[in-house]
């Protein structure tokens, strides 16, 4: 029998339920705007694979679908914006999250102004950073774009989105 698993295969638990899923459902997390700009292309998506990765410098690793619309745009920026948003703020996630800039402009009635790296820096969130995108990597199906924060403040929104707040999502790009 050959162990091995190749690219698209499924990890299963020995009930034949995802492998992942009782890790992931024990645990609740912080899910993100992300925004990016190249020329004269915006684009931002909802992303929940973040985190920290430094303290000194400050750095975090933002991992975005290689499916998604902004992928291509953040691979060509110079930087990224990352935004907490406020636990009363669902319809914003749900504009970034299950619409696809391949077919409408997300910025479209969203408040906005160029950071730093000129990535959009959106006016109501729970609190933003941006910084330039010192290194990238593969990470699947999603990109893993390094970023040293050199920006960053607080919104006027409380709290902060979390997956379970996201609960019945469908994502906006395609399958």
């Amino acid at each position: 029998m050959d162990d091995r698993l190749n690219e698209g295969d499924e990890l299963r638990d020995r009930n034949g339920g995802d492998v992942s899923g009782p890790l992931v459902a024990a645990v609740d997390y912080p899910l993100y705007v992300v925004t990016a700009r190249a020329g004269d292309e915006v684009s931002g998506c909802l992303a929940g694979f973040v985190t920290q990765s430094s303290i000194k410098p400050v750095q975090f690793l933002i991992c975005i679908s290689k499916l998604n619309h902004t992928f291509g745009t953040a691979r060509s920026s110079r930087g990224l914006g990352l935004h907490v948003l406020g636990s009363d703020q669902r319809d914003v996630a749900s504009h970034f999250g299950e619409l696809t800039g391949d077919e409408v402009d997300k910025f479209e009635g969203i408040a906005w102004a160029p950071g730093r790296t000129g990535a959009p820096i959106l006016s109501e969130c729970a609190a933003w950073i941006e910084g330039p995108t010192i290194d990238r990597m593969d990470g699947g199906d999603h990109e893993a774009f390094l970023i040293s924060v050199q920006d960053g403040g607080v919104g006027r929104h409380d709290g902060c989105f979390t997956l379970r707040n996201a609960s019945g999502f469908k994502a906006g790009h395609p399958e």
